[in-house]
Order: structure tokens, then sequence, then C-alpha cells
């Protein structure tokens, strides 16, 4: 057999070893990228995940490794701990027959543990951002001798409030070293850090630059906040939904998300962080095979999601990167299907929505909600449906005895049959039509102020002391717009010094004079705790609870 790998120049007992695997045609993105890896060369790599990219960084960082060496070689850093188990495991199958010492560090290990594996030796270390480098401060790990950085899933460890952490990371690196960079999207923060610490990337893009497809519909519906779980339970009365993914914020809200859709009838399945792989496979395999029809995620759980029969996706939370936006939306209208892509849109994010018009080139469709009225005619039509399938079957010989029996002691049959569909629509109970609020119109404050804020049209401002999100404490951050104060870097602070992961903070509200941020309710006291430590850049800020 061929092994179409050999002509990378790949060691010999590496291309046997992925032969032995089953591997034998390299991916575009491993054709490109290998070569100019093997040559020290730095890379960025845009590509989705399912392209072969951790084979693409991970075949050269092993070609390359010396042996002998009693440092740390390489380091690959990941937002999160599954996709870091994935990588060191991948690592580990291809290096199998070199005898190479790989190790996966991140939260939620003992320190112990893994500082006695490190002091054993390791030539490749894989991590989540905030636990390396509290073991780099602990000095339980150095990596001042590695010669290759991987930075995988960039943008999403940027959206988590990584960024920081990373750069702090860096600076722990020798200045010529070979630095590759991997995400799905571009935003300007990760241009940002290719220009600061890599030298002369080669540049990768693959699956070209589509940014949408034309068989998706693309709709919005202007609701309010709290109105979100009614507005998404009406859509799903009416939508030809043959398979869903929901895109919340965070973490919590997937799981309290799936739970209210279940128990208003409509069964869904949370695929976040917090699960295991062995459940995160379950769950995955189980919507591939169509046991289940909904699932409720974030964006960081979405990565390598492939499907080609996803017939919505529904934004229940607007990102607010236009690329992530794409993103999600392209998970749906695959392999020569149409698709439709939803986003409930709150009055405040109007101004969301034109970025990503702009980013897109293309409208997005305002669609009405359907009405109380609308849904029970649906639901009529439904059962009449249903019904006259079972009629031009044939096939109840055994409902007619029962109808025959019925008649036979004198009940009417009009009334059997209104007693038979009074049981057919019983499960309709589990489906409450839930009331919807007027819509709180926002209009933009006038030219030369942000254009994220507004004003509601009573002339109330968009302070609110309680939080939007089930789950969720509001706590208020004595900075703004006014002191040129970014999502990211509120993110980054409330996550490095109150150690709370930056994926399960949830609305990140700007102000001109503060910031009001929706903190999971586990999280507040030692968010609070931390409140004289806080800094974003040189400034000391003050945190306290809205």
């Amino acid at each position: 057999m061929t092994n179409e790998f050999t002509r990378l120049n790949l060691h010999p007992q590496l291309v046997q070893t992925l032969t032995d695997l089953g591997y034998t045609v390299p991916t575009p993105i491993q054709s490109s990228v290998i070569p100019v890896m093997l040559s020290g060369k730095d890379v960025v790599g845009q590509a989705q995940t399912g392209t072969g990219k951790t084979a693409a960084f991970s075949l050269p960082i092993l070609q390359n490794l010396t042996g002998g060496c009693k440092k740390v070689q390489a380091l690959v850093l990941a937002p999160t701990r599954e996709l870091a188990i994935q990588t060191a495991d991948a690592l580990h199958r291809y290096g199998r027959h070199g005898g190479v010492r790989v190790m996966a560090v991140y939260g939620g290990q003992s320190y112990s543990h893994q500082i006695g594996h490190l002091k054993k030796g390791v030539d490749i270390v894989v991590g989540t951002p905030g636990r390396m480098l509290d073991l780099i401060r602990q000095k339980a790990v150095d990596i001042s001798g590695i010669s290759t950085v991987v930075l995988d899933e960039a943008d999403e460890m940027l959206s988590m409030g990584f960024i920081e952490d990373i750069e702090a990371i860096l600076k722990e690196t020798p200045a010529i070293r070979q630095t590759a960079l991997f995400c799905a999207t571009m935003p300007e923060g990760i241009r940002r850090i290719a220009a600061r610490y890599m030298r002369n990337p080669q540049a990768f893009t693959m699956g070209g630059k589509h940014l949408t497809v034309a068989a998706i519909e693309q709709r919005y519906y202007l609701v309010n906040e709290a109105d979100k779980l009614a507005a998404l339970t009406r859509l799903f009365e009416v939508e030809p939904i043959t398979s869903a993914l929901i895109f919340a914020r965070t973490r919590l809200a997937t799981a309290g998300l799936a739970n209210e859709l279940t128990g208003r009838g409509f069964p869904a399945e949370a695929l976040n962080g917090d699960m295991t792989q062995d459940a995160r496979i379950q769950v995955l395999n189980r919507f591939r095979n169509n046991q289940s029809k909904v699932l409720v995620a974030t964006d960081v759980a979405a990565r390598g999601l492939d499907i080609d029969d996803i017939s919505h996706v529904f934004n229940y939370d607007m990102p607010q990167d236009a690329e992530v936006y794409v993103h999600r939306i392209g998970r749906t209208g695959r392999a020569g299907k149409t698709g439709i892509a939803i986003s409930l849109l709150t009055p405040g994010e109007r101004w969301n929505l034109g970025k990503i018009e702009s980013y897109t080139r293309q409208k997005v469709a305002r669609s009405v909600l359907p009405t109380e009225e609308d849904i029970q005619s649906r639901r009529e039509a439904s059962l009449l449906e249903q019904m006259m399938k079972w009629l031009n079957r044939g096939r109840c010989q055994r409902e007619r005895e029962i109808v025959t029996e019925l008649v036979a002691g004198g009940s009417d049959p009009i009334a059997i049959a209104a007693a038979a569909l009074k049981l057919a629509r019983g499960e309709e109970k589990q489906r409450p039509i839930d009331p919807m609020s007027d819509i709180q119109e926002w209009r933009p404050e006038k030219a030369g102020k942000a254009g994220k804020r507004g004003v509601r049209k009573n002339g109330e401002g968009n302070r609110s002391n309680g939080s939007f999100e089930k789950g969720m404490i509001r706590i208020s951050l004595g900075v703004g717009t006014a002191d040129g104060i970014r999502p990211n870097q509120v993110m980054g602070s409330l996550s490095r010094h109150a150690d709370i992961p930056g994926h399960a903070i949830g609305k990140i509200k700007i102000q001109k004079q503060h910031t009001y941020v929706d903190i999971p309710e586990k999280f507040v006291g030692q968010v609070l705790a931390k409140a004289g430590n806080y800094r974003i850049g040189r400034r000391n800020i003050i945190v306290e609870r809205a």
C-alpha cells in the first residue's frame, strides 16, 4: 500500500505508524502545514475542527524532537480540558514507536499528580492556559528550552478570556522558537497576537472564504431577554425541525435550557465542557443517529461537530463576533441540503446584527413569532393530517371493535370520536404556549457615544440590578467605555483573579462609566472575595454586587 505521507519528508517510522493507524492520504491542511513546520518556520492555519489540523502540527513536533533531552521541548495550549486530552492522546498515538513522553495538564486534576509526573520528565506538554501558567509560576515546569509552541483553537481561547495568560506563558519561552497558531475564525485579537509573537508566519486558509451558504435561510426574531424561552418553544411548534442545534452562551445555560425544553415536551440534550469525554461521545452519537433531535451547546463544545443533516441552527444567545455567527450557521445547509438559521435578538443587540450583515454582505430577515392562534391551528392541522393517514391505511381493526362495543352500549359515535381526539391531544398539555411581553424598543444614543449602548424609549438607561439569566448574579465593575474597556479584558481579569473559567461568565454589558457582568451564582463569593485585586492593564477596578 502506497502512503502519500512519504512525500511530505516525514521520518519512515512516523509514516509506518500512520499506515498502521490507517492514514495513507494527507488532508489539505496536512499537505500544506507539515513541510513548513518541518523547516522550522512559523505557521498560521485557519481551519475548522475535523480537517486534520492536530496531525498537521503533531507530526512535525514529533519528528523534530531531540532524543535524550531532559527539558520540555514542545508546548501545545488548548482552550478546554477535553481538547487538551484529545491532543495529548493523538501525540501519544503518533509517537508510540518513539517512546515519546506526552502529558496533558488542566484544571480539575490535582496539582500533586501533575507536578509528580512532570518531575519524571516530559517531552511534550499539552495544557489549558490557566493551569499551565499556575505550574510555571510554581516552578513545577520549565519551558525555557522549548523549540515549538502551538496555540490550538486560539480564537476560542481569546473569547474565553485566556489571552493575557497566553501572553504571560509566551514570555517564559525562548525568544527564538517556532510558533504555530490554529483557529476557525480570525478576529482582530488573534491578528494582534500573531503580529506580536510570530516571525513572518506562513498563512494557510482551508475551506475557502465562503461566508455563508446560499442554501441557508437566515431569520431573526426581536424578543425581550426574558421571553427567549417562550419564543423558542413557539418556533418549535411550527418549524419543520428534523434536527436542531441551539447555541447558548454558557455551560450553565445549556443545561438549564435543555431541561426547560424537555419539560415543555421538546426533548433536548446539553453539550458542554462539564461533560466527560465518554458522555460527550454518547450525546453526539445519539444526535448523529437521530435518537435525539435537539442539542443545546456552547461554541466550545460544538467544535468538531460535523453532521450533514442538521435542519435548524438557533442562536438562542447571539455571538458578538461575526465570524462566530458564520461558523455557527454553517452547521446547517450542508451536503446539498437546505437549512434554516434563526436568531433570537434582543432590542439592545441590533448593533450586533448590523455588524454581522456588514461582514456577510447579506441581510437577515426579520420575522414575526407565531401567535397562540397560529399554534393552535397548526396543532389541529397536524392532528387532522395524522387522522387522515390512519383512516386511509385502514389498520385500526381492534380500535373499530372497541368503537362498535361503545356504540352498542349506547354511546354516540360523534362523542366517541371527540373523546378519542381529546385523548390524542393529551400530550399538548406538556407544551404550554407562554405569553410574550411587548418589545422594549431601544434607540441608539447620539453620535460620539458607544454604538453598543442605547436607551429605552421611556428614558431609562440599560442599567439593571437583576440578572436576565437563570442561575446568574449581576456584578458591577467601576470601568466602562470611557476607559476603553473591551469584553475580553473584563472576562480575562475576572477569570484570572477570581480563578473561575472564562466560559462560565455570562452577559457583559459595557456602559460609559460602569460594566455589568452576569456570574454563575456559585462563583459570586469567590469573585467578590478578590474585590481588591482586580486590574485591567495598569488600572485597579472596583468590583461589587450590582
